[in-house]
C-alpha cells in the first residue's frame, strides 16, 4: 500500500532520552511477566520508555503479546490468532496474576506519563503481505493516545500500513542482519531483500531500531546520515550497551 503520508514525522524526543524497557521491565522469577500490565507499570514507574508487541486476536484486536503460540507465556497452547479477544483477556500468565492485556488497556494504564514503542508483529509468517486487520486495531486504539508513541515493525507492508491508516503517527522499521537460518519459513529471498534495509523511504519512516550485534553494518551508518535516529535491540549488559551507543542513539 503506497503511504499517503507526505511527511515523516518525528520519533519523540523522550524516545531518545529514556533506556526502553523491552517488554516492560519484566521479572519471570518474581512473576512479573514481559508485555503484562505489571511490567508495564514496573517499567513506567522506573521512568523507563516501554517497548511493547501486539498480536491480532481472532476478531481483530490488538493484543499485547509477544509470541505467535500460548505455549511459552501461558499454561495452555495454540495459536494466538485462533482466540477472541475475551478469551486471550482470560488466560493467566504463567506465574503471575496478570492475563493477557489489550492494547487499550496498556495505553489506559501508561497514560502518557513515559514514551512507547509498539512493535507490530508479523502476521504472514514470512514478512509478506497482511491483511491489515492487526494495523487497523493498533491505529484505532492509537488514534486518540495523547502521550508519545510510536510504531515499528519487521514487516514493512506492516509500517506501510500504518502509514496509509495514520500517517501522522512516528513509524519505523525494526531490522535485523536477516541470517535466514534464524528467520526461516521466511524465503532466503526476502532477508537477503530486506538485510538492506530498502523500505525506509518508501514507508517514509524516521527511525529503525536494529539488532545490536549487526549495527555496524554500513547501512545502519547511511541511514543515520540521511537523519535516520538509530534504535538497537536487546541490550543485556553495561558492555553491551557502552558498544551500541557508539552507533544507536537509543537502546
Amino acid at each position: 500500500i503506497p503511504p499517503r503520508a507526505m511527511t515523516r514525522p518525528p520519533l519523540p524526543p523522550d524516545l531518545l532520552r529514556l533506556p526502553i524497557a523491552h517488554r516492560g521491565l519484566h521479572d519471570r522469577g518474581i512473576g512479573r511477566i514481559e508485555n503484562s500490565l505489571s511490567a508495564v507499570a514496573a517499567a513506567a514507574a522506573a521512568g523507563y520508555a516501554i517497548e511493547i508487541d501486539v498480536q491480532c486476536s481472532s476478531d481483530g484486536q490488538a493484543m499485547v503479546f509477544h509470541d505467535d503460540t500460548l505455549d511459552r507465556l501461558t499454561g495452555t497452547t495454540g495459536a494466538v490468532a485462533a482466540r477472541t479477544a475475551a478469551e486471550l483477556a482470560g488466560i493467566a500468565l504463567a506465574g503471575a496474576t496478570d492475563t493477557i492485556p489489550a492494547l487499550p488497556q496498556v495505553l489506559s494504564a501508561v497514560a502518557g506519563r513515559v514514551p512507547l514503542l509498539v512493535e507490530i508483529k508479523d502476521r504472514s509468517g514470512t514478512l509478506s503481505e497482511t491483511d491489515g486487520r492487526l494495523e487497523a486495531a493498533v491505529a484505532s486504539a492509537l488514534a486518540d493516545y495523547a502521550g508519545p508513541v510510536a510504531v515499528m515493525s519487521f514487516n514493512p507492508h506492516s509500517v506501510a500500513r500504518m502509514a496509509a491508516l495514520a500517517p501522522g503517527l512516528p513509524r519505523g522499521l525494526t531490522t535485523s542482519a536477516f541470517d535466514p537460518d534464524e528467520w526461516a519459513p521466511v524465503p532466503p529471498a526476502t532477508c537477503a531483500r530486506l538485510r538492506g534495509i530498502p523500505d525506509y523511504d518508501t514507508t517514509l519512516s524516521g527511525f529503525i531500531s536494529h539488532e545490536a550485534g549487526d549495527l555496524p553494518r554500513a547501512r545502519v551508518a547511511d541511514l543515520a546520515a540521511q537523519g535516520a535516529a538509530i534504535l538497537c535491540w536487546t541490550i543485556g549488559s553495561p558492555e553491551d550497551e557502552i558498544a551500541a551507543r557508539r552507533i544507536a542513539r537509543n537502546i
